[in-house]
């Protein structure tokens, strides 16, 4: 008989993704609609709109199940609603991934404290009650895979990014922290650190031409990432093909890190 390897498909399994009105939460989303599994989708409670096309292109493209509940990572009554609401609607969370984050592009020097507080607050503090809210419900079946979206600058230093770098990094470790505590329950936490992407977004930032060459230089493909590079790395990460893999950081980075 042939081995039966394991697929990185995931059908059935329910995946909340946070964050996901454009770029790369969109395309993680669509990602895991494609590859089988139901979808919880948050947005700012203003912006629930756009997490609502999302969802539309998830049942009109894939005929994914989905439905789309608010989320300010930065007010624990939403982290705790959106837990409730999953499990009201699918009864189960399977896959977590934590793409909402923020960045106050500044040189250290200009950073006043208010750029830090809301930079480490949603990517760092906002992420991990997130993460422990939905992994109190994994502990319960004793199953679940975590996704953190971090960077590249996570584990390397960038100009202008003194607390997103800080934050990243902190997520690179803290993702360490919660697979070693949670490997006794059958979860598997990891993170990805993407490179600079090119979404509607960043796209103005790359209009400054010695930036973008800056960017580009450091980047041995010589191409930035399209949020379908990230969510090849989602897929991934959420399927039973990545079950030996937890506490990992998987940089999709074009080879910036390597040089």
């Amino acid at each position: 008989m042939a081995m039966q390897f394991p697929s990185a498909r995931v059908d059935g399994k329910v995946a909340i993704i946070t964050g996901t009105g454009t770029g790369l939460g969109q395309a993680a989303a669509l990602a895991l609609a494609q590859a089988g599994a139901k979808l919880v989708l948050t947005e700012l409670p203003g912006r629930t709109e756009a997490a609502e096309a999302t969802a539309k292109l998830a049942r009109d493209d894939y005929g994914a199940e989905a439905i789309v509940l608010p989320l300010d990572v930065m007010q624990r009554e939403q982290i705790d609603g959106l837990v409730g609401g999953a499990l009201d609607k699918f009864g189960q969370i399977d896959v977590l991934v934590n793409n909402a984050g923020v960045n106050i592009p500044k040189l250290a020097l200009d950073v006043t404290e208010d750029d830090w507080d809301r930079v480490l607050d949603i990517n760092l503090k906002g992420l991990f009650f997130t993460t422990q809210a939905v992994g109190r419900a994994m502990i319960e079946r004793k199953s679940g895979k975590i996704i953190n979206i971090a960077s590249q600058m996570g584990v390397v230093g960038y100009w202008k990014r003194a607390a997103y770098c800080s934050s990243k990094a902190g997520v690179v470790n803290l993702t360490r922290v919660l697979a070693f505590e949670w490997a006794q329950y059958g979860i598997r936490v990891n993170a990805i650190g993407p490179t600079f992407v090119e979404t509607p977004l960043t796209r103005p930032m790359f209009e400054d031409q010695a930036f973008r060459d800056d960017v580009l230089g450091r980047i041995p493909l010589g191409q930035l990432a399209k949020p379908e590079d990230i969510a090849g790395g989602v897929v991934y990460l959420a399927s039973a093909a990545s079950d030996m893999v937890t506490g990992h950081t998987l940089l999709i980075d074009g080879g910036w890190t390597a040089v």
